[in-house]
């Protein structure tokens, strides 16, 4: 091998490793740098407990055996346990909800910004489907679910599940982060707090004004 060669395969396993890494994935929606210590927190507001003192009872959860309450406007409940709730999550980037559906229910249009999610049905049928991004075409993918079916939501694209039968459905799903967060297509868009100018939302999605204003009373 010429001294050429050699000094471009070290060039590159020097290189490489670099090239590939990449930030940590954020567990919060932002986290603004200040410069003094004083005003500052634990970035991603979690702090570990001293190892010694670490029990069972940090890893541990009672109640998804427990139904959620459906009678809502879209017919479904999530129960979620993250590391909100199940402290020994904390830096093992996995979480877990159940999601109960009343006949005709839904878990509407909505994302995780930090997380991939796979579902899979432990009781009825369930409709579901995800849109990939601009760049894609937004494509649909939809398939229809029954008992010990698998579907996966890649992370960050906007996805749903809709009951379309008189019975209930129950579904569990796992999502690769302690605190994948969500963000709801409706409520973020016609309940965002303050409202956005109805006339943006109006050229946005091709409706009347004062359609986008009734909408906005909804949520």
């Amino acid at each position: 091998m010429g001294i050429r060669s050699f000094f471009s395969l070290f060039l590159l396993s020097v290189t490489i490793p670099y090239a590939m890494a990449s930030d940590p994935s954020p567990l919060q929606d932002f986290c603004v740098a200040v410069n003094d210590p004083a005003n500052a927190v634990f970035v991603n507001g979690k702090i570990c407990k001293d190892p010694k003192l670490v029990t069972p009872e940090d890893f541990f959860k009672a109640g998804f055996n427990n139904a959620g309450n459906t009678n809502n406007r879209v017919g479904s409940n999530v129960t979620a346990f993250n590391v909100g709730n199940l402290a020994g999550l904390n830096t093992l980037g996995i979480s877990l909800v159940r999601i109960d559906y009343a006949p005709f229910g839904q878990n509407p249009p909505h994302t995780h910004p930090r997380a991939t999610e796979v579902l899979v049905v432990q009781e009825g049928t369930l409709y579901v489907g995800f849109v990939s991004s601009n760049g894609d075409g937004n494509r649909l993918f939809t398939k229809t679910l029954n008992t010990g079916d698998v579907f996966v939501f890649p992370e960050g694209l906007i996805h749903f599940q809709f009951n379309p039968t008189h019975s209930k459905a129950v579904a569990f799903a796992a999502l690769s982060s302690q605190n994948p967060g969500v963000i709801t297509i409706a409520n973020s868009v016609f309940g965002s707090k303050p409202a956005i100018d109805p006339i943006v939302l109006s050229k946005a999605f091709q409706l009347d004004v004062n359609v986008v204003k009734n909408l906005q009373t909804k949520f």
